[in-house]
């Protein structure tokens, strides 16, 4: 499984350039190669107005509506924050210290697994940034199954720790995405097939990432990571507390989502947009930094088993897009990303 979900990047490499990311102990400025222009519709900061902490939906999977206030925050935002959600606490807090402690290795140390051009795990940039001009401020470290192998080059006597520690994480990750499906789809009129092919942990696949925004010089010039959507069905985040993470929403622009202590972000991505006919709005969303705290965040992505055939819902009105192998799709977005969804549009 995890073989055939790296073949896609395989098949497809991106350039060297765009695999290493900037050596942040040395620099003191925002290169050239990192300023985005203020015109740039993509860095554009737009005033809303809107009370902005209280736009996102925090549910509490506790609450005995929570089915019907995680359909609505689908359907209306694409995205909402869960409180007790069962991950125990003490487990988010050791994913934040080991993620601290590879971030705070030298340039040279982390560069020792660097991910590489046809590469889908390891150190590097993020995998959208060979469609962008200017660069992000950001660094990252993706991992799919088992990160044993990384973790003995960097830690070759003291490794265990992470890798049970990520392990651990991956699996509560799983749980979790699987029991929020089950209370989305459980709206619609599902086929017992359909159920299955969005929550079975059988052939299923997840990534881990990582992720480091430094503190910046120039952070109103700069991204730390640029518009997108996420490709697979739901991403589960961990905003560590610091502000960053901004949806873009029709007719207000682009909101912060306000962390939420013990909250994990949830959005959908790609894959549930397309199964749910359209229905739940895959969430365009960017991360900026700020010039005092060195920002990390921890993401979970989730989908279907690869080889299984993507299809609308069948039972919710005429198809908005056509059925394809999940492989195809996200071969699509690798080559296309956010054309994507448009050439699969009926």
């Amino acid at each position: 499984m995890m073989n055939t979900f790296s073949q896609v990047y395989k098949d497809d490499p991106i350039t060297s350039h765009h695999i290493i990311p900037l050596d942040f102990d040395s620099t003191y400025t925002v290169p050239e190669s990192h300023l985005w222009s203020q015109s740039d519709e993509s860095h554009q900061k737009y005033q809303t107005g809107a009370p902005q902490d209280s736009l996102i939906p925090v549910i509490d999977l506790c609450d005995t509506n929570a089915m019907d206030l995680i359909g609505q925050a689908c359907e209306t935002w694409g995205v909402f924050q869960v409180i007790n959600h069962g991950v125990p606490l003490d487990l988010v807090k050791r994913v934040d210290f080991e993620a601290r402690r590879f971030f705070a290795m030298t340039t040279h140390e982390k560069r020792k697994v660097l991910r590489s051009p046809s590469g889908s795990t390891g150190y590097g940039v993020p995998k959208i940034s060979s469609f962008f001009a200017k660069c992000m401020w950001h660094e990252g470290f993706t991992i799919m199954g088992s990160c044993v192998d990384d973790a003995k080059v960097l830690w070759p006597h003291d490794y265990q720790r992470f890798c049970d520690t990520m392990d651990t994480y991956q699996n509560q990750m799983k749980l979790l995405t699987r029991k929020l499906l089950l209370l989305i789809l459980q709206r619609f009129d599902v086929t017992h097939e359909e159920m299955n092919w969005a929550t079975s942990t059988h052939g299923s696949h997840g990534a881990l990432q990582l992720n480091s925004y430094p503190s910046c010089p120039n952070p109103s010039r700069t991204l730390g990571l640029a518009p997108h959507t996420d490709s697979l069905l739901l991403t589960v985040l961990n905003q560590n507390g610091v502000t960053g993470l901004e949806i873009l929403v029709e007719g207000l622009g682009w909101i912060p989502v306000k962390p939420v202590e013990g909250a994990f972000v949830v959005n959908v991505g790609d894959l549930l947009h397309i199964f749910s006919n359209a229905k739940f709005p895959a969430v365009y969303h960017r991360a900026m930094v700020n010039q005092s705290k060195h920002r990390i965040s921890v993401a979970y992505f989730y989908g279907p088993s690869i080889e299984s055939t993507l299809a609308p819902l069948s039972k919710n009105g005429n198809p908005c897009f056509r059925s394809l192998p999940v492989k195809e799709y996200i071969e699509l977005k690798v080559r296309h990303n956010d054309k994507a969804l448009s050439l699969i549009r009926i």
